[in-house]
């Protein structure tokens, strides 16, 4: 096993949460909320799925899935055609309206250009460093395991938000 192969399978358990999280969930069920300031399942796996794009597409030199493949258009959300969700409000969260079989769809996407450039990395590639606006400076592999961090987090935050639900 190798670099590549460790991020591959990262990346595909991202997906298996997001998959088990979204699953089946109606638009409403997509959009309850713990309390009214809380994240919704349908903002977390759309949030996500954006940092993903957004980083891959960035250390990848590709366009992103959300722009190249017309899934801004298909969402049609009131927000800034770059917007990740990145420090959003409870308006703005809400306002991430989308059915189950669309945020999965726009997820497998990104997951399949994903690993159309994990695949392709040698050990030695991890190295590069890719954002110098940070000291240290952060390396391809590093920004590799923040994204696969932070995506993971969100994904349990939305199968948490779903047991809950569930328990309602």
């Amino acid at each position: 096993m190798n670099s590549a192969d460790v991020l591959v399978d990262g990346f595909g358990r991202i997906r298996d949460v997001v998959h088990s999280a979204v699953r089946g969930l109606t638009s409403e069920q997509l959009q309850w909320r713990v309390d009214p300031e809380a994240n919704t399942i349908g903002w977390l796996a759309w949030h996500l799925t954006r940092v993903q794009d957004d980083h891959i597409a960035e250390v990848a030199e590709t366009d992103q899935v959300w722009k190249s493949g017309g899934w801004a258009q298909r969402f049609d959300l009131p927000f800034e055609q770059d917007a990740t969700g990145y420090s959003q409000n409870a308006d703005e969260v809400a306002a991430v309206q989308a059915s189950a079989q669309l945020l999965l769809d726009y997820h497998d996407a990104v997951y399949e250009q994903t690993l159309v450039f994990v695949r392709g990395l040698r050990d030695e590639d991890l190295s590069r460093v890719v954002d110098r606006r940070w000291d240290p400076p952060v390396t391809l592999g590093i920004r590799l395991i923040s994204v696969i961090s932070d995506d993971l987090q969100h994904a349990g935050q939305a199968a948490f938000v779903r047991g809950l639900l569930r328990r309602r």
